[in-house]
Formats: C-alpha cells, structure tokens, sequence
C-alpha cells in the first residue's frame, strides 16, 4: 500500500528540511526560525495563529502551506465547525479561485481523520 497524501507531504517535508538546514546558510536559518517564533503563544494564542496562517494559504493558494497549517490546526484540536469557519473566510476574502484550494483542504483533513482514528 502506498503513503497516502498526509505521510507523503510530511516525509517531504522533513526530507528536505533536512537538506536545506544542511546547507547551513545563515539567511534561510533565519527565515524559518521567524516562521517558527512567529506561530509561538504570545498575545495571540497558537490556535488563532495558525487559523490566521490557513486563510492567508488559501488566500495566497499555496498547497503546500494550506497542508501544512491543516495539518497544525488537526494537531491543536481545531474543531471541524472552526475550520469551515476559516474556510468561510478564506473563501470570502479570496473568492472563487480558493475553491479547488478549498476541496484539496477538506481532502487532507479527512485523510488525518483517518489515519488517526
């Protein structure tokens, strides 16, 4: 049986994380190091923040980040009735286009149902 969509973007992930922090190049280090503070508790909490990230990926139409964020909002126990909620907002605020986005995100929420039940 192959990797479904969840172990394969994940694998990916890690995979060439690795390699990019392999190269050691001080301006990427960085880079990923802002991403990483900026998604930490603060004044917002961490749920907030990464329901703000998942509209602004399905606003921007990157699936990869859309994947990701989805993947971070399931982890932090985001209920499926708030994920519709930000799904409503990406779709308002981006319009139509967020559509084909939108199934893809509701396909890999479903997948992390499944493999975690």
């Amino acid at each position: 049986m192959s990797e479904n969509r969840v172990e394969q973007f994940n694998t990916f992930r890690e995979k060439m994380n690795k390699k990019i922090f392999e190269a050691e190049n001080k301006v990427i280090n960085r880079y990923f190091n802002l991403d990483t503070n900026a998604y930490m508790e603060g004044a917002l909490p961490v749920k907030t923040k990464e329901m703000l990230g998942l509209v602004s990926s399905m606003v921007l139409r990157c699936d990869d980040c859309i994947s990701y964020h989805v993947g971070q909002c399931f982890e932090i126990n985001v209920s499926e009735q708030e994920l519709y909620e930000v799904f409503s907002i990406a779709l308002v605020v981006g319009g139509s286009i967020v559509i084909p986005h939108l199934r893809r995100a509701v396909e890999y929420w479903e997948e992390l149902k499944a493999k975690n039940n």
